[in-house]
């Protein structure tokens, strides 16, 4: 039997690869002045890398489910490590397109593929704390930019860029493969030793699933819709705060582009800590609570921080934003298990994924475009929490259709029962 604490390990060692790709701005000044690209047509790279995520993630969630993720996590290393080799081959070409063929699509499918592949196998490992459990993962993903950049940062300056994307690829390639090597599914059934005991005596509750649904039967339901509009909501907000944060620091506060720039990175680490914290705690105050909490907090913070002119205030509010973006991720897939079962989690994961790819176009270019129309942000912050609101509301709507469908099952294991004492 596999330690299911090594299991997570292996989960942070993929998560920490892939999410090197938000260190991305690393690559931006260098490539521009190497070979002249625009700033623009640089971070499409980025963009191309996130849209494949979701799309790889929404496509390839049956793969998972079907060869396991062992196998996943190492097609997901093949894509990503060769996409970062092929990088370098880029750069050595002095090709665009085939940045963008490589970094962006090969890359972008094998983040996809990383991201739910170990997620879906921890949540079975982790009956008892399903939270904690894609906290530890998805925290390797919100922390990985902090570990990464300066590694790059190194890098390029004593091997050159093309240099550098070659170890990165090779290194990401291996780490990877040794960590998806020891990703395997528990026994249908498992447990942790001595959960099953402290359930049967009471001291332990152990929270039955809404359902065991497949994944084209989750997404029949309302619920699956739900779950996505808030995750949605929630990442376009939050990427429009982390796009925004620096000028707004600048503007707002009077920081200087140092201080501005320190604060983001500062900020990253609340970004990873929440990924943790609140999924953590979402094992206590169940998801539902967890989720409503996000929107009741954000609606404040996104409604006072336009008025807020002290700087400490400022940072702090942030820095709870941040927590926030970062704990959304990290506690939706527990939130599918609960109300889909892990059937097919990792299948309905990928289909919910597709709200991060819809919202990393829309929430950057809403707040740039509000800007450039009234020449601040802080008329797109006040839109924000009116789309806060709107979370909020169906995350109190999700809660009547779960307890409907709870209703329902409980009923129908009451009539069969109804009828044989009549008889």
């Amino acid at each position: 039997m596999k330690n299911r604490w090594l299991i997570a390990a292996s989960a942070v060692g993929i998560h920490i690869s892939i999410g090197s790709v938000y260190a991305w701005s690393n690559f931006t000044n260098p490539l521009i002045e190497q070979f002249g690209w625009t700033t623009s047509q640089v971070q499409l790279t980025f963009s191309i890398a996130i849209l494949f995520l979701g799309l790889s993630a929404a496509f390839l969630g049956h793969f998972v489910e079907k060869y396991g993720p062992r196998k996943a996590g190492i097609l997901a290393a093949i894509c990503f490590g060769t996409g970062v080799i092929g990088a370098g081959f880029a750069v050595s070409a002095s090709s665009l397109p085939l940045l963008y063929l490589f970094y962006g699509v090969l890359g972008g499918i094998g983040l996809g593929v990383g991201y739910i592949a170990p997620v879906s196998t921890l949540v079975k490992w982790f009956p008892d704390r399903r939270g904690l459990a894609t906290g530890l993962a998805i925290m390797g993903f919100g922390f990985a930019a902090a570990i990464s950049s300066p590694i790059m940062e190194a890098l390029i300056t004593s091997v050159g860029l093309q240099n550098t994307f070659y170890i990165l690829g090779f290194s990401y390639l291996v780490i990877m493969i040794l960590s998806s090597l020891y990703l395997e599914k528990p026994e249908e059934g498992w447990a942790p030793p001595g959960f099953i005991e402290k359930v049967k005596s009471g001291k332990v509750e152990q929270k039955q699933d809404l359902a065991q649904l497949t994944a084209n039967e989750a997404v029949k339901t309302k619920r699956f819709y739900y779950l996505w509009f808030m995750l949605f909501i929630n990442v376009t907000c939050g990427i429009a705060i982390l796009s925004a944060a620096k000028p707004l620091a600048i503007d707002s506060i009077g920081m200087t582009t140092i201080q501005a720039a320190a604060l983001v990175g500062v900020l990253g680490i609340f970004n990873g800590a929440g990924r943790l914290g609140w999924a953590a705690i979402s094992d206590y105050i169940g998801r539902q609570n967890t989720y409503t909490a996000f929107f009741v907090i954000q609606i404040l913070l996104f409604a006072l921080l336009p008025s807020t002119t002290n700087a400490i205030l400022f940072q702090v509010m942030l820095a709870i934003i941040y927590t926030c973006y970062g704990g959304g991720f990290s506690s939706i897939p527990a939130y599918i298990a609960d109300i889909f079962g892990t059937k097919q989690l990792g299948a309905i994961h990928g289909y919910i994924l597709t709200a991060w790819s819809a919202a990393g176009l829309a929430g950057p270019m809403f707040a740039a475009w509000m800007k450039d129309t009234t020449g601040s942000y802080e008329s797109s912050l006040i839109f924000f929490a009116g789309l806060f609101v709107i979370a909020l509301v169906i995350s109190i709507l999700i809660r009547f259709d779960i307890k409907k469908v709870r209703l329902e099952s409980e009923r129908k294991i009451f009539e069969p029962t109804k009828k044989v004492i009549s008889h």
